[in-house]
């Protein structure tokens, strides 16, 4: 692997073409590579918000979930990457379903729609759950075009669930509350 990083600028996409892992060149704008590409993208918002205050109270368990994440989607970029090819499995989603359930369990229902919004770590965790949304469609979309694998797509999904319940985790561990949608209208003149 130090070999093959050795040399970052290869020139061997300026005419709009880029590698695949399995040798194969595809156009940068592939929908692959855009699936890709927006799952680089949330693993970098992940690793902004990993970067923010999070309250002591959580610091230490969520720094964990949140790197485990960023390992599962380092994996999926790489099962994105080559054609057939699977890392994620099932077990993968149990892991995101039984953090869903536990933390949601934390939490009161909610009985209004949320704004995203709070402390800068929720609002950065509502910012990767927009991005994971976009991953998603993006892996949907791929899906429509070649055949993927089920775990990907079941993933991003669950994710972006997950992250929407730390947002609210992430609130209220720093003493604050969900920042509710005011639905009333308001007169126009």
């Amino acid at each position: 692997m130090g070999n093959r990083l050795s040399k970052i600028a290869t020139r061997t996409g300026d005419a709009g073409m880029t590698g695949l892992g399995d040798g194969s060149r595809v156009e940068k704008d592939h929908l692959r590579i855009c699936a890709m590409g927006d799952v680089d993208e949330l693993n970098s918002e992940i690793g902004v918000l990993m970067s923010e205050d999070i309250p002591k109270s959580i610091a230490a368990e969520l720094g964990e979930l949140f790197l485990q994440v960023q390992h599962d989607l380092f994996d999926l970029g790489g099962e994105l990457c080559i054609p057939n090819y699977k890392l994620l499995n099932p077990e993968h989603v149990t892991q995101l379903d039984i953090w869903l359930e536990k933390y949601n369990q934390q939490l009161p229902p909610l009985t209004e729609f949320i704004l995203p919004g709070g402390t800068h770590a929720a609002a950065q965790a509502h910012v990767c759950r927009t991005v994971c949304r976009r991953a998603e469609r993006s892996i949907v979309r791929l899906g429509w075009e070649e055949p993927l694998y089920d775990s990907p797509r079941q993933y991003v999904n669950r994710l972006s669930d997950l992250l929407f319940v730390l947002a609210r985790i992430l609130n209220r561990a720093a003493g604050g509350s969900d920042v509710l949608w005011k639905h009333e209208k308001k007169e126009t003149k």
